[in-house]
This record gives structure tokens, sequence and C-alpha cells, in this order.
């Protein structure tokens, strides 16, 4: 049975007594996690840090903590159990049910981050469903996912809240403790074997976090498995729980029952004084700062003596420990239960997997991206407005240019601030994947949706509402009033290539900051870029004369291609004349004023333009594809 779980790639619940499906128990075998650090520059030389360090435990069925100070180890070994860390430094091996980890445990398993992930301009019920949507199998009618949505609501206490956005910087939403509950729904619609938690209490008052964790109390009481991390709790929260893990920079100084740890460490000599929280109590004596360490037993140390260091007490704690009877208990289940494992040899590997097919995750995420557009007004809405006052500016500028040498010139710088102006709106395109790169990440790893699904959906969206109509608009307004050529199909090539422009321009910025972190960084990047560009749009100098060593960078400028097909479309078939010394009227034509700037007047030449903003494009669309599908998505 447990082979064909194994194969099956699923943890296996087994329904109690009352109905109630079971959690899986989940058993941990002398890990070990360690990462490289350094090796940045030549001078640096690479060095192993250890992280964990062999950790033996078995979590059943109940509300499990993982304490210790911060730098412990905590919410990393938390990541191990749930299978989310980089499996090449890990060694040793997590069990459920005494089967390997599926390679797709992570898919089975719920995890609530700590720092909450959800989208905050829809509502309660609205997250709830999209997450039912992509994570129930696609043989659940719609009717039933929604009534599980409703029992999820209800069982949560999220009821009054349901249809409620959960809020942004700058929409105000449901509170924090409502905000956790979300994020907790998030992952229980696929009813997981076992839910993780990264330190569910933070950010939260006494009283939120407290009602939190009574939720997960009373959920872990019904048979579910639950393992969150925690640093410091109050003692209401922590007599909740049924199992303690205590790590000391990733070695572990306790393992079992939470209410026996005190007895334990009162039997090795630390006795924890009346009304102290047991929760501050460990941490005093893994720091080593505790009147406890001081004054209690074999630990007080003698006049003129030094009181014993940390890294004293941290070695005698992880010994006293593994000579201790619950330790030799402990690894004799797990004995048993290595000894009960399928013969298979287990490969540790990373894999993802999906309940629905591409287009019914492509159709989701794209509503949601839409809907989020829309219920973001000062990302859609503040972009037509900001466009349209900018092309008033224009328009009011260069209005009625005239077909004489004030016209070539106002045409030329027209055009050019067009041309600039379409490349540097797009830097509004670098927060599409920073702002939203933990709920990507947590998502994509979780199986909610592929990353080209995401892909697509944020290239559709940005390229409809923030680029196409904008430049619309921009188009109606700045070419009637600047009284450039008066035909329908100038007008339509015009409209065409600002849109062009401006769709080269975002997909660089999005090339530039799909594998950044920090808006900021990447905006100095495009903006360094975009000026570097500018110098060979074939304003600021003559392209003709520029020596033969620099020529070639304007073939990777993005204004020059829309500045030439600009020119183009409006001076061909113009002439502009002037009238020297009160008699004489020197006239020239348009396609001799484009000859002068190096630029091929010709039908192809301007077409030979629109291909090259169209190939750019392509290509940085398909890098920050590839950065996005490559991302370190472990942690």
């Amino acid at each position: 049975m447990e082979m064909e779980r194994a194969q099956n790639g699923r943890a296996k619940q087994t329904p109690d007594s009352d109905g109630q499906k079971r959690g899986a128990t989940v058993s941990f075998h002398n890990v070990h996690y360690k990462v490289q650090q350094g090796g940045g520059c030549l001078c640096r030389k690479k060095s192993t840090k250890n992280i964990l360090i062999d950790l033996n435990g078995i979590m059943k069925p109940g509300l499990s903590a993982i304490m210790g100070a911060t730098g412990s180890g905590k919410s990393s070994f938390l990541d191990v159990l749930a299978a989310r860390k980089d499996p090449s430094g890990l060694s040793g091996e997590v069990l459920i049910d005494g089967a390997p980890q599926p390679p797709n445990f992570k898919c089975l398993s719920g995890y609530v981050v700590q720092d909450d992930v959800v989208m905050g301009t829809l509502t309660v019920r609205e997250n709830f469903s999209f997450s039912a949507a992509l994570r129930l199998p696609q043989t659940i009618s719609q009717d039933e996912k929604d009534q599980k949505v409703e029992r999820l609501i209800q069982e949560l206490g999220l009821g009054k809240v349901a249809d409620s956005r959960v809020g942004t910087q700058l929409i105000r939403g449901i509170s924090g403790g409502e905000r956790k509950r979300t994020n907790i729904g998030m992952e229980l619609i696929i009813d997981p074997s076992v839910l993780f938690l990264d330190e569910p209490t933070t950010g939260l008052d006494a009283s939120t976090a407290g009602s939190v964790l009574l939720l997960l109390k009373k959920m872990a009481d019904h048979g579910r498995t639950i393992i969150l991390s925690i640093h410091q709790p109050r003692y209401g929260i922590y007599r909740l729980f049924h199992s303690l893990t205590l790590l000391v920079n990733g070695k572990q100084v306790y393992h079992g029952p939470a209410q026996e740890a005190l007895d334990y460490f009162s039997d090795i000599g630390y006795t924890c004084e009346p009304h102290n929280n047991p929760a501050d109590f460990f941490l005093d004596v893994i720091n080593g700062d505790s009147t406890a360490v001081m004054l209690s037993g074999s630990n007080a140390a003698p006049d003129g003596e030094a009181r014993p260091s940390t890294l004293a007490i941290e070695d005698k704690l992880v010994q006293e420990y593994k000579t201790c009877s619950s330790y030799r208990q402990t690894k004799a289940q797990l004995e048993q239960i290595v000894a009960g494992k399928p013969t298979s040899p287990s490969v540790r590997s990373r894999t993802i997997t999906y309940n629905t097919g591409f287009f019914t995750q492509f159709r989701w995420v794209l509503q949601r991206t839409f809907k989020n557009l829309v219920l973001n007004p000062q990302t859609s809405i503040a972009q037509v407005a900001v466009t349209l006052f900018l092309a008033l500016v224009v328009g009011a500028l260069f209005f009625g240019v005239q077909n004489d040498q004030s016209g070539i010139q106002n045409r030329f710088g027209a055009l050019f601030f067009i041309t600039v102006n379409q490349c540097f709106s797009s830097l509004s395109s670098a927060e599409l994947f920073i702002t939203e790169r933990k709920l990507f990440t947590h998502e994509y790893i979780s199986g909610y949706y592929r990353v080209s699904v995401y892909f697509l959906s944020k290239i559709l969206s940005d390229i409809i509402a923030l680029r196409t109509i904008p430049a619309i608009v921009f188009s109606c307004v700045a070419y009637f009033m600047i009284g450039f050529k008066a035909t329908v199909a100038s007008f339509f090539i015009f409209m065409l290539t600002v849109a062009l422009v401006a769709y080269t321009g975002t997909a660089m910025a999005m090339a530039i900051s799909a594998d950044q972190t920090v808006v900021a960084i990447a905006n100095i990047f495009m903006t360094i870029s975009f000026v570097f560009m500018m110098i060979f749009t074939g304003l600021l100098v003559n392209l003709p004369t520029i020596v033969s060593w620099l020529a070639w960078l304007k073939y990777l400028s993005i204004p020059r291609y829309g500045f030439a097909a600009l020119q183009i479309n409006e001076f061909v078939g113009l002439n502009f004349c002037q009238t020297l010394n009160g008699t004489a009227t020197v006239c020239r034509s348009g396609e001799e004023l484009l000859d002068e700037q190096g630029v091929d007047s010709s039908s192809w030449g301007l077409w030979q333009n629109h291909v090259a903003l169209v190939v750019m494009t392509i290509v940085f669309l398909t890098i920050a594809y590839l950065k996005l599908r490559f991302i370190r998505k472990f942690t």
C-alpha cells in the first residue's frame, strides 16, 4: 500500500473514527543541511556553512512547534520538512507516513509563508475561489468547489468579511488576523495532509496571534498535522502546542511533548522560575543569560570563576539531549519507521504537478490580473491620465506646425520627444514582476499555474491596458494638435509606431527587471540604457558622421528605430519652403532632409524600422521569460 502511495505521488490521508481525515506523520532522519558561502570574487574562497546538523524526530497529527533564537535554523528546518529547500545541500531524509516524500510534495502540502502573499485587490471569497479553481482537480464540479469555499469561509470565521477586499497599501482591507486566516484558507482549500506555517504570528498583536493559534489548535485537534516555526510565543500560545522542537544553531536540544519540556530542563539542571513564560525561559537558557543558568544546580559559577560561555552551554544542551531517554525512544521509533519503509530506492527530486490544464490556468490568471489592474486606479487610470496630460502639453508646445524652416525644427523636436517619452513611460513596467515576486514564487511552487501562464497574462494585461490604450489616447490628441500630415494612413502608421516603441521599451524593462528584487535598482539600469540609446537616436548627433567603431551601437537603440519610422511617415511627400532676403524662395523636399539625417526614405525604410522593433520586442520578452523560468525558487 505504501509503495502504491509513493508511486502515485500523494501522501495518503486516512479517515478517523469521527469521519475526519487525519493528517500524515512526518519523520525526519539524520537531516543535515548546508549552504555554500562566498566565492563572489576571486579574492574570496567558497566556504560551507552548516545550517541544520543531525536532526531526528517524529511529528504526528497535532500542533507541532519549532522554536529557537533568531538564526537558529527554524525557517530552514521548516522548509526542509516542506520540501522547499534546494536538495543539493541536503542529506538525510524526510518520510511521510513512513514513505519517501513524493516529488511533488510541496504541491500536496499547505505552506503559509511568513509575509502574507495574497492578492489584496480581491475579496476573501475571490481569493479562495482562485485557489480552488487552480488547485482542485478538474473532475470536481464548479458547484462543489463553491461549496468547499463556503465551508472553509465558515470554518475560518471569515463569514462577515467574505466579500471584503483583503487590502493593499492604498486600499483599506480586512484586519491582520483575518488576513492571516485568509492565507491559511488558501492552503486548506486542497485539504493537505500537512500544513506548514512560517512564523504565523509575525506582525500580529497578542490577542490576534492568540486567536490565530486557537484556530490552528482546533484544526489540529480534529486530526490535522500542523507544523509551525515560531520565535518567542507568550504562554497562552505555548500551552497549545502538542509537540516542541528546540533548535540552537541548527542543532536539536529538545524534541518531544511540549508539556514535558520544563520537566526535562529541570532534570538537566535548568529550573524555570514560577510565573516565568516557558518560551522565554528556553531562549534565556539557550542564550546563556538566564538566572536559571547562573543559579541552578551545577550551573552556578563559584565566586571568582567565569560564567559558562554560550558555546559551552550549547554543547552541554546538545549532549544532554543525546543521552536522555526521550532521544533513545525517538531513535527506536525512527528505526521502526525505516524498517517498514518501501524497499525501492528513494530519489530526492523536486517536481511541480498541476491539477488543471494550460487554458484553465490562463483564463483564471488573466482574469485576476485584469481585475487587479482595474481595482488599482493608480496603475491603470493614472497611466491614461498622465498620457493625456503629456499629449496636451506636447500638442500645445508644437501646435499647428508650418511647412517652413521652423516647421522642420518643430517636427524633429516633437517626434524626438514623443519617441523618448514612450521609452521612459515604459519604466513603470519594472514593477510588473518585482512587486509580485513573492506571490508568484509561492503560487508557482505550490502548483497553481505554469510560468508561461503567469508570463503571458502579465504581458497581455500590461500591453493592452498600460501600453496600447495610452498610445491610442496620445496619438488621437497630439497628432491633430501638432498638425502632422493629414492623411488616414499616416495617422495610423504614427499610432502603430508609437505603440511599437512602447512595446519594445516595456519588453526591455521586463528583461532587465525579471530577476531583480528592488525596483530602484531596475529603474537605474533602465534609465542608463535609455539615456545611452538617446544619443544614437539621430537628433542629438548626425548618425552618418559617427566614427565606424562606435557606429554599430545605433543598431541597439530602440528610440532610433521609432524616431526614424516617424520621420519617414511625416516628412515623405512634404515640401518645406523658406523665403530668403524677402524675394527668393527656396524649397526642400522631406526626402532630402531625411537623406541628410541618414534615414532611408523609401517605403521599405519605414517598415524595416517596424520589423526591427518587433524583433527586439521578441528578443527581450524571451530573455524576460527565461529569467522568470529559471529564477531561484528555492531558498
